[in-house]
């Protein structure tokens, strides 16, 4: 585990990160949680005083590193861009969702789309699973399930099928 304290920062315009809010991570501190890394990772531990688990690092160039702070996030730590929290991770291994029993059951129905999705590694399943768990409506549910199963059947990773859906959409 390090323990070192970052300030919040935020990104203007940087083409798909912008207006993300981050803390950073130096090459030293990214190399001490996990040796001669260079792509994503997740962390878990503490910030300030709120738990956390399952946060990925996005690589920056260099060996450095984000951690991005969802908007929830921010808002139980109260503090705002260029404050200051104290942060004690360490690399979660263990990290792993559930694939949701809706989803699986409409995968299912396809048994050559179910198994495309399982050869995914399981960095990018999580990536559909969190965002299937963010919809607050059973139709906006229902259409990203929709939206996961015609990506699979086109061989689109989640990106591709976020930008495919922008200017296609399904429902």
């Amino acid at each position: 585990m390090i323990e070192f304290d970052a300030m919040i920062e935020k990104f203007g315009k940087k083409g798909e990160k912008t207006g993300w809010t981050y803390i950073a991570l130096t090459a030293l501190q990214s190399e001490v949680l996990k040796p001669n890394c260079k792509t994503s990772y997740r962390v878990k531990g503490k910030i300030d005083l709120v738990e956390i688990a399952g946060m990925a690092t996005v690589p920056m160039g260099d060996g450095e590193f984000i951690i991005a702070l969802k908007k929830e996030l921010v808002k139980k730590l109260d503090k705002t861009e260029g404050q200051w929290v104290s942060v004690a991770i360490k690399e979660h291994i263990d990290f792993t969702i559930e694939m949701p029993d809706d989803l699986y059951t409409c995968l299912a129905d396809d048994p050559e789309i179910l198994a495309k999705f399982k050869l995914m590694p399981r960095s990018h399943q999580h990536y559909y699973f969190n965002w299937l768990n963010t919809a607050k409506t059973i139709p906006t549910r229902t259409k990203r399930i929709i939206m996961i199963f015609h990506a699979m059947q086109n061989n689109l990773d989640f990106g591709a099928m976020l930008r495919n859906a922008r200017n296609n959409p399904i429902l």
